[in-house]
């Protein structure tokens, strides 16, 4: 399969209407779509024919899933980002994932601060969880910059304000 790159020309605002569905062939059975909102806005790890960047109305993207393995460890998981059910809200990523409620590495709310700490602190196979956090920044800034994603712009500013004095203690991540 070829594979198409994500980043296109700025991605429009959010139409008024809900989109349309996406085409299909005569007989041909609906097309698989993924929607990326973390991680697979700059890394797909699986091959495609097409990608597109665009959203998902009703959702809001939020640092609270743990991580044991790409950005964290069982001691120490990172943060990665999970969908919330959110009536007002619209996720802009790469072209659908359903949380499960479920899932044990569900980490859920916590305080901006609490969940930068944790973003700092933390690493695993796939690197440190700050790459993970600056990069879904870097695509929203490049392919949806009229997008206002708050929870994450609140998550960098609190990585911003920690990092010129981050030194992650025992103490400190117990906070955590």
């Amino acid at each position: 399969m070829k594979q198409a790159p994500a980043a296109q020309s700025p991605a429009p605002a959010p139409p008024a209407s809900p989109p349309a569905q996406p085409p299909r062939g005569g007989g041909d059975p609906p097309a698989l779509w993924i929607f990326g909102y973390g991680s697979l806005v700059w890394r797909p790890d699986f091959a495609y024919s097409d990608s597109r960047v665009g959203f998902v109305r009703g959702y809001s993207r939020r640092f609270w899933q743990g991580d044991t393995f790409h950005r964290g460890s069982d001691k120490m998981p990172g943060r990665v980002v999970t969908l919330l059910e959110d009536h007002e809200g619209c996720t802009w990523g790469v072209a659908y994932q359903v949380r499960d409620e479920q899932n044990p590495g569900y980490l859920g709310p916590a305080p901006e601060e609490a969940i930068a700490t944790q973003i700092l602190a933390c690493h695993g196979f796939s690197g440190h969880n700050l790459e993970y956090l600056l990069r879904l920044a870097d695509f929203m800034q490049l392919c949806g910059p009229q997008a206002r994603d708050e929870h994450l712009a609140a998550i960098v500013d609190a990585v911003g304000a920690m990092l010129p004095c981050f030194c992650p203690t025992k103490q400190a991540l117990a906070l955590v």
